[in-house]
C-alpha cells in the first residue's frame, strides 16, 4: 500500500494517514500482509518477497501489467466511481464550520462573584 509520502509525489495527501489505511486492510480475512509502497516500480519488491498476485485500483489500469513478465497475477480492482477524497474533505470541513460557527457566535454569561 502506497505510503504517504509517495502518495505526495503525485496528487495530494490522502485524507487517511498511511497507519490507518494499513490497519483496515490488516483487519481483512485477505491479503496475507500490508507492504509499504515506497515506489511506483515494483519490480524488486515482487523479486524479493516472491509476490505472486499483485491488486491495484483500475485508474492504473495497464500501469502494472509489466510484472504479468515476472509471473504475477495483476488485478486491477474496480475503483470506488464518484468516490472522491477532495469531496470528502469539502464536506468535512463543510460541516465542521456549521458547528463552529453557532459555538464561536455566542455571549458569555456575566461572571456571579460570591
Amino acid at each position: 500500500m502506497s505510503t504517504d509520502e509517495l502518495v505526495c509525489t503525485y496528487k495530494n495527501p490522502p485524507a487517511v494517514p498511511y497507519e490507518e489505511r494499513a490497519a483496515i486492510i490488516s483487519a481483512l480475512k485477505y491479503p496475507n500482509m500490508v507492504i509499504p509502497q515506497r515506489s511506483l516500480d515494483h519490480t524488486d519488491r515482487v523479486k524479493d518477497l516472491n509476490i505472486d498476485v499483485f491488486v491495484v485500483g483500475d485508474d492504473w489500469r495497464g500501469k502494472y501489467d509489466y510484472l504479468r513478465d515476472l509471473g504475477v497475477e495483476v488485478y486491477y480492482f474496480p475503483y470506488g466511481e464518484g468516490v472522491s477524497s477532495t469531496r470528502l474533505k469539502q464536506q468535512i470541513t463543510e460541516q465542521y464550520n456549521k458547528l463552529k460557527s453557532p459555538a464561536d457566535k455566542h455571549e458569555n454569561p456575566e461572571i456571579k462573584k460570591s
